[in-house]
């Protein structure tokens, strides 16, 4: 959730007992800065809930630079945890182990396990191609349903005291039921808390994915194109399907070989908040959003919900 989850939409899960954790994304300093002083302004008053304020970046990038990682581990507060997603996180463990800091790592598949293992991961999250944003793509994708005990009978046979969270589709206190029977030990969601008043996502964003269903989405490489970003390609990026995405995702080597018009119309989408051009990052939960509440009501629902149906 790069540069949607910001200080108060991490502040307010952390406030409602949930982990917090802030969309370092790309690693951009200042914005990191920004958001982590204002979570911590947030929550100034409340002790318990600073403990449950964390990060994450996409690991590929701190590959190139590490500057926001090393910034964030060298702040007088500790991180709860620091996420690290795509790519291999043992470059980064013993700077994030020596200040202490759980290591949350986000895979999509079960051959990536032993790196997280290798690092020392606290925490799992078996992502499943179903979630908005970035993961797996093409003939490697895993559904969650089935990743989801694979990886918690992996995790019992290698690293037992290790803790699973399931994150791709999942919504509301169904999916966290469901993914408790499966074997994880939680969730991590993504769009659900997308769509909530805390969440830096732009309006004209949340109210087209309030009137979308989960067909509505598709993976492809195309808004990294028009965005450029330069992401490896094992993974890619769902979003609504809106027209410029229809208008390019069969003409990926023609977007990729001369890009430039299609960077153009995107562009002026984004300046326009046309979503029609500019990309809302959804996954296929986006279907059952129905409103955007503040991130405590929804926490608390889903979790009330859950447990109802665990009863």
């Amino acid at each position: 959730m790069a540069q949607v989850s910001g200080g108060a939409l991490a502040a307010a899960c952390a406030r409602a007992g949930a982990l917090g954790l802030l969309g370092g994304g790309y690693g951009e300093l200042s914005w990191l800065q920004t958001q982590h002083a204002l979570a911590l302004q947030i929550l100034q008053d409340d002790a318990q809930a600073l403990k449950r304020i964390g990060c994450g970046f996409i690991t590929w990038t701190l590959d190139e630079d590490a500057s926001a990682l090393d910034w964030l581990l060298d702040q007088s507060h500790t991180p709860a945890a620091l996420m690290l997603s795509f790519g291999d996180p043992r470059p980064f463990a013993a700077r994030i182990a020596k200040r202490g800091v759980p290591l949350i790592c986000q895979i999509q598949r079960l051959e990536q396990l032993p790196w997280c293992l290798e690092a020392g991961a606290a925490v799992i999250v078996a992502q499943g191609a179903e979630a908005g944003g970035h993961g797996m793509s093409g003939v490697q994708a895993r559904a969650t349903m089935s990743l989801v005990p694979e990886m918690a009978d992996a995790l019992a046979a290698l690293a037992p005291t290790t803790l699973l969270l399931a994150a791709g589709g999942i919504a509301d206190g169904r999916g966290l039921a469901a993914a408790l029977m499966l074997g994880a030990d939680g969730v991590l969601l993504g769009t659900r808390l997308w769509a909530t008043a805390e969440s830096l996502a732009a309006t004209g964003a949340v109210e087209a994915a309030l009137h979308a269903n989960g067909d509505e989405t598709a993976r492809s490489s195309v808004f990294d194109v028009l965005r450029r970003k330069n992401w490896p390609p094992e993974f890619d990026f769902r979003a609504l399907r809106n027209h410029l995405h229809r208008e390019w995702e069969l003409r990926m080597d023609e977007l990729q070989a001369a890009p430039d018009a299609a960077r153009a119309d995107y562009d002026a989408g984004v300046a326009a908040q046309d979503f029609e051009r500019a990309h809302v990052t959804v996954g296929e939960a986006v279907g059952l959003l129905r409103d955007a509440p503040s991130a405590a009501v929804l926490i608390e629902r889903i979790t009330k919900q859950a447990e109802a149906l665990m009863r």
